[in-house]
Protein backbone atom coordinates (compact mmCIF):
# COMPACT_ATOMS: atom_id res chain seq x y z
CA UNK A 1 0.00 0.00 0.00
CA UNK A 2 1.54 3.30 -1.11
CA UNK A 3 0.45 6.51 0.60
CA UNK A 4 1.23 10.15 -0.08
CA UNK A 5 2.36 12.21 2.91
CA UNK A 6 3.60 15.65 3.86
CA UNK A 7 6.29 16.14 6.50
CA UNK A 8 5.72 19.27 8.62
CA UNK A 9 7.04 20.79 11.82
CA UNK A 10 5.94 23.37 14.34
CA UNK A 11 8.74 24.62 16.63
CA UNK A 12 10.57 21.36 15.99
CA UNK A 13 7.61 19.14 16.91
CA UNK A 14 7.42 17.12 13.68
CA UNK A 15 4.55 15.40 11.96
CA UNK A 16 3.55 13.19 9.05
CA UNK A 17 0.32 14.66 7.63
CA UNK A 18 -2.08 12.47 5.65
CA UNK A 19 -4.84 13.82 3.41
CA UNK A 20 -7.83 11.54 4.02
CA UNK A 21 -10.48 13.95 2.73
CA UNK A 22 -11.20 11.62 -0.20
CA UNK A 23 -11.44 8.53 1.99
CA UNK A 24 -10.15 6.98 5.19
CA UNK A 25 -6.90 5.07 4.64
CA UNK A 26 -7.77 2.65 7.43
CA UNK A 27 -4.23 2.39 8.78
CA UNK A 28 -3.38 0.07 11.65
CA UNK A 29 -1.44 1.03 14.80
CA UNK A 30 1.52 -0.87 13.35
CA UNK A 31 1.41 1.26 10.19
CA UNK A 32 1.26 4.49 12.22
CA UNK A 33 4.30 3.28 14.16
CA UNK A 34 6.07 2.53 10.87
CA UNK A 35 5.41 6.04 9.53
CA UNK A 36 6.73 7.56 12.77
CA UNK A 37 9.87 5.41 12.83
CA UNK A 38 12.93 7.58 12.17
CA UNK A 39 15.02 4.72 10.79
CA UNK A 40 12.61 2.70 8.64
CA UNK A 41 9.73 5.12 8.02
CA UNK A 42 9.41 8.87 7.57
CA UNK A 43 9.98 9.89 11.18
CA UNK A 44 7.63 11.96 13.32
CA UNK A 45 6.38 12.67 16.82
CA UNK A 46 2.77 12.31 15.65
CA UNK A 47 0.78 11.30 12.57
CA UNK A 48 -1.96 13.80 11.64
CA UNK A 49 -4.95 12.81 9.50
CA UNK A 50 -7.04 15.44 7.69
CA UNK A 51 -10.57 14.11 7.25
CA UNK A 52 -13.78 15.66 5.87
CA UNK A 53 -16.36 17.49 7.94
CA UNK A 54 -18.18 15.16 10.35
CA UNK A 55 -21.07 17.59 11.02
CA UNK A 56 -22.68 20.86 9.88
CA UNK A 57 -20.73 23.95 10.93
CA UNK A 58 -17.44 22.01 11.03
CA UNK A 59 -14.85 22.31 8.24
CA UNK A 60 -12.64 19.28 8.93
CA UNK A 61 -11.96 16.43 11.30
CA UNK A 62 -8.47 16.23 12.81
CA UNK A 63 -7.23 12.81 13.97
CA UNK A 64 -3.92 12.40 15.83
CA UNK A 65 -1.85 9.26 16.42
CA UNK A 66 1.26 9.27 18.57
CA UNK A 67 4.51 7.64 17.53
CA UNK A 68 3.48 4.53 19.49
CA UNK A 69 0.43 4.11 17.25
CA UNK A 70 -2.15 5.15 19.84
CA UNK A 71 -4.82 7.75 19.06
CA UNK A 72 -4.81 10.85 21.29
CA UNK A 73 -7.18 13.71 21.93
CA UNK A 74 -5.24 16.82 20.99
CA UNK A 75 -1.96 18.23 19.63
CA UNK A 76 -1.47 21.99 19.55
CA UNK A 77 1.62 22.22 17.36
CA UNK A 78 -0.06 19.76 15.04
CA UNK A 79 -3.16 21.96 14.87
CA UNK A 80 -1.06 24.81 13.47
CA UNK A 81 0.46 22.49 10.86
CA UNK A 82 -3.03 21.20 10.10
CA UNK A 83 -4.15 24.76 9.29
CA UNK A 84 -1.19 25.45 7.02
CA UNK A 85 -1.65 22.09 5.29
CA UNK A 86 -5.32 22.59 4.37
CA UNK A 87 -4.54 26.11 3.15
CA UNK A 88 -1.49 25.13 1.07
CA UNK A 89 -3.28 22.12 -0.43
CA UNK A 90 -6.25 24.24 -1.48
CA UNK A 91 -8.64 22.33 0.77
CA UNK A 92 -9.88 25.71 2.05
CA UNK A 93 -9.44 29.37 1.16
CA UNK A 94 -10.51 30.58 4.58
CA UNK A 95 -7.99 31.92 7.09
CA UNK A 96 -9.96 30.47 10.03
CA UNK A 97 -11.54 27.02 10.13
CA UNK A 98 -13.50 24.98 12.66
CA UNK A 99 -11.94 21.58 13.27
CA UNK A 100 -13.36 18.61 15.16
CA UNK A 101 -10.90 16.74 17.38
CA UNK A 102 -11.41 13.84 19.75
CA UNK A 103 -11.62 16.34 22.63
CA UNK A 104 -13.79 19.01 20.99
CA UNK A 105 -13.79 21.76 18.36
CA UNK A 106 -10.79 24.06 17.84
CA UNK A 107 -10.40 27.10 15.56
CA UNK A 108 -6.93 27.61 14.04
CA UNK A 109 -6.31 30.94 12.27
CA UNK A 110 -3.62 31.70 9.67
CA UNK A 111 -2.10 35.13 10.43
CA UNK A 112 -0.67 37.61 7.93
CA UNK A 113 2.84 37.05 9.34
CA UNK A 114 2.68 33.36 8.45
CA UNK A 115 2.26 32.15 12.00
CA UNK A 116 -0.87 30.31 13.10
CA UNK A 117 -3.02 31.05 16.14
CA UNK A 118 -5.15 28.27 17.59
CA UNK A 119 -8.08 28.73 19.97
CA UNK A 120 -7.46 25.67 22.13
CA UNK A 121 -10.61 26.12 24.19
CA UNK A 122 -10.70 26.55 27.98
CA UNK A 123 -8.56 24.37 30.22
CA UNK A 124 -10.14 21.69 32.39
CA UNK A 125 -9.29 21.58 36.10
CA UNK A 126 -11.72 19.01 37.52
CA UNK A 127 -9.49 16.06 38.45
CA UNK A 128 -12.00 13.43 37.31
CA UNK A 129 -12.10 14.98 33.83
CA UNK A 130 -8.30 15.23 33.41
CA UNK A 131 -8.42 12.31 34.41
CA UNK A 132 -6.46 12.22 37.68
CA UNK A 133 -7.16 9.94 40.63
CA UNK A 134 -6.92 12.24 43.66
CA UNK A 135 -8.47 9.83 46.16
CA UNK A 136 -6.56 9.88 49.46
CA UNK A 137 -4.34 12.81 48.40
CA UNK A 138 -4.41 16.30 49.88
CA UNK A 139 -3.46 19.19 47.59
CA UNK A 140 -1.09 21.94 48.68
CA UNK A 141 -2.36 25.48 48.10
CA UNK A 142 -0.24 27.85 46.01
CA UNK A 143 -1.33 31.16 44.51
CA UNK A 144 -4.96 30.83 43.44
CA UNK A 145 -4.64 27.10 42.90
CA UNK A 146 -3.00 23.92 44.17
CA UNK A 147 -0.30 21.36 43.56
CA UNK A 148 -0.23 17.63 44.21
CA UNK A 149 2.67 15.65 45.70
CA UNK A 150 3.37 12.42 43.81
CA UNK A 151 5.83 9.69 44.73
CA UNK A 152 7.56 8.35 41.62
CA UNK A 153 8.40 4.70 41.18
CA UNK A 154 7.54 1.74 43.36
CA UNK A 155 9.99 2.43 46.18
CA UNK A 156 9.05 4.41 49.27
CA UNK A 157 12.22 6.51 48.87
CA UNK A 158 11.41 7.45 45.26
CA UNK A 159 11.43 11.05 44.06
CA UNK A 160 8.56 13.22 45.26
CA UNK A 161 7.41 15.86 42.77
CA UNK A 162 4.86 18.67 43.11
CA UNK A 163 2.70 18.92 40.00
CA UNK A 164 -0.17 21.08 38.82
CA UNK A 165 -2.75 18.87 37.09
CA UNK A 166 -5.04 19.95 34.25
CA UNK A 167 -6.28 19.04 30.79
CA UNK A 168 -5.90 20.93 27.53
CA UNK A 169 -7.96 18.29 25.75
CA UNK A 170 -5.26 15.87 26.89
CA UNK A 171 -3.86 15.36 30.42
CA UNK A 172 -0.89 17.33 31.75
CA UNK A 173 1.17 17.33 34.96
CA UNK A 174 3.33 20.47 35.21
CA UNK A 175 6.13 20.98 37.70
CA UNK A 176 8.23 24.07 38.29
CA UNK A 177 12.00 23.50 38.09
CA UNK A 178 15.01 25.73 38.66
CA UNK A 179 16.66 24.97 35.34
CA UNK A 180 15.20 22.96 32.46
CA UNK A 181 18.69 22.14 31.19
CA UNK A 182 19.47 20.13 34.32
CA UNK A 183 15.93 18.92 35.10
CA UNK A 184 15.64 15.09 35.28
CA UNK A 185 13.33 14.88 32.28
CA UNK A 186 14.54 11.53 30.97
CA UNK A 187 14.41 9.91 34.41
CA UNK A 188 11.22 11.40 35.80
CA UNK A 189 9.29 11.80 32.54
CA UNK A 190 8.42 8.11 32.03
CA UNK A 191 7.58 7.68 35.72
CA UNK A 192 5.17 10.61 35.64
CA UNK A 193 3.68 9.54 32.28
CA UNK A 194 2.86 6.08 33.63
CA UNK A 195 2.01 7.09 37.21
CA UNK A 196 -1.00 5.04 38.41
CA UNK A 197 -2.81 8.26 39.39
CA UNK A 198 -3.25 8.97 35.67
CA UNK A 199 -5.43 6.20 34.20
CA UNK A 200 -4.90 7.45 30.62
CA UNK A 201 -1.24 8.35 31.21
CA UNK A 202 -0.12 11.99 31.19
CA UNK A 203 2.20 14.51 29.53
CA UNK A 204 4.92 15.59 31.96
CA UNK A 205 5.92 19.27 31.79
CA UNK A 206 9.07 20.79 33.28
CA UNK A 207 8.74 24.59 33.50
CA UNK A 208 11.42 27.15 34.35
CA UNK A 209 10.04 30.62 35.06
CA UNK A 210 12.38 33.28 33.60
CA UNK A 211 10.10 36.21 34.43
CA UNK A 212 6.35 36.87 34.50
CA UNK A 213 6.19 37.00 30.71
CA UNK A 214 8.60 34.23 29.73
CA UNK A 215 9.24 30.59 30.58
CA UNK A 216 11.48 27.80 29.33
CA UNK A 217 9.82 24.42 28.89
CA UNK A 218 10.55 20.77 28.25
CA UNK A 219 7.80 18.18 27.90
CA UNK A 220 7.96 14.41 28.06
CA UNK A 221 4.97 13.56 25.90
CA UNK A 222 2.65 10.63 26.45
CA UNK A 223 3.40 8.01 23.81
CA UNK A 224 6.22 9.99 22.17
CA UNK A 225 8.90 10.73 24.78
CA UNK A 226 10.55 14.13 24.99
CA UNK A 227 9.83 16.29 21.94
CA UNK A 228 11.39 19.57 20.81
CA UNK A 229 8.08 21.32 21.54
CA UNK A 230 4.59 20.47 22.76
CA UNK A 231 1.79 22.92 22.00
CA UNK A 232 -0.73 21.66 24.54
CA UNK A 233 2.15 21.35 27.01
CA UNK A 234 2.99 25.03 26.50
CA UNK A 235 -0.67 25.95 27.05
CA UNK A 236 -0.86 23.79 30.18
CA UNK A 237 2.37 25.23 31.60
CA UNK A 238 1.27 28.83 31.11
CA UNK A 239 -2.19 28.19 32.56
CA UNK A 240 -0.59 26.47 35.56
CA UNK A 241 1.90 29.32 36.00
CA UNK A 242 -0.87 31.92 35.90
CA UNK A 243 -3.03 30.10 38.44
CA UNK A 244 -0.04 29.50 40.71
CA UNK A 245 0.61 33.25 40.70
CA UNK A 246 3.90 33.08 38.76
CA UNK A 247 2.94 34.45 35.32
CA UNK A 248 1.00 37.20 33.57
CA UNK A 249 -1.76 36.65 30.99
CA UNK A 250 0.55 36.65 27.93
CA UNK A 251 3.68 34.50 28.02
CA UNK A 252 6.41 33.61 25.54
CA UNK A 253 7.35 29.94 25.86
CA UNK A 254 10.88 29.00 24.88
CA UNK A 255 11.03 25.35 23.80
CA UNK A 256 14.02 23.51 22.41
CA UNK A 257 12.48 23.79 18.95
CA UNK A 258 11.35 27.41 18.93
CA UNK A 259 9.17 30.09 20.48
CA UNK A 260 5.43 29.88 21.17
CA UNK A 261 3.20 32.65 22.53
CA UNK A 262 0.37 31.66 24.89
CA UNK A 263 -2.45 33.94 26.09
CA UNK A 264 -5.10 33.13 28.70
CA UNK A 265 -7.68 35.43 30.28
CA UNK A 266 -8.56 33.24 33.27
CA UNK A 267 -10.99 30.44 34.21
CA UNK A 268 -13.66 29.81 31.61
CA UNK A 269 -11.69 31.64 28.91
CA UNK A 270 -10.03 29.89 25.93
CA UNK A 271 -6.27 29.50 25.66
CA UNK A 272 -4.76 31.07 22.52
CA UNK A 273 -1.53 29.65 21.13
CA UNK A 274 0.49 31.31 18.36
CA UNK A 275 3.54 29.86 16.66
CA UNK A 276 5.16 28.66 13.44
CA UNK A 277 4.00 25.91 11.08
CA UNK A 278 6.37 24.81 8.31
CA UNK A 279 6.16 22.32 5.44
CA UNK A 280 9.41 20.35 5.20
CA UNK A 281 8.84 18.03 2.24
CA UNK A 282 6.28 15.74 0.61
CA UNK A 283 6.57 12.25 -0.78
CA UNK A 284 5.10 8.78 -0.85
CA UNK A 285 5.99 5.61 0.98
CA UNK A 286 5.15 1.92 0.76
CA UNK A 287 3.49 0.73 3.97
CA UNK A 288 3.95 -2.84 5.19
Amino acid sequence: MRVHFTKMQGAGNDFVVLDETAGNLGLSPQQYRFLADRHFGVGADQILSVRPSPAPGIDFQYVIHNADGGEVEQCGNGARCFMRFVHERGLTTRDTVRVQTLSGVIEPRLNTDGRVTVDMGPPVFETARVPFDAEGLRPVARGQWEQWHLVLGSRADGDVVSVAVLSMGNPHAVQVVENVDTAPVERQGPLIEHHPRFPQRVNAGFMQVVDRGRIRLRVYERGAGETLACGTGACAAVVAGIRLGLLDARVDVETRGGLLTIEWGGPGQPVLMTGPAVTVFAGEIELP
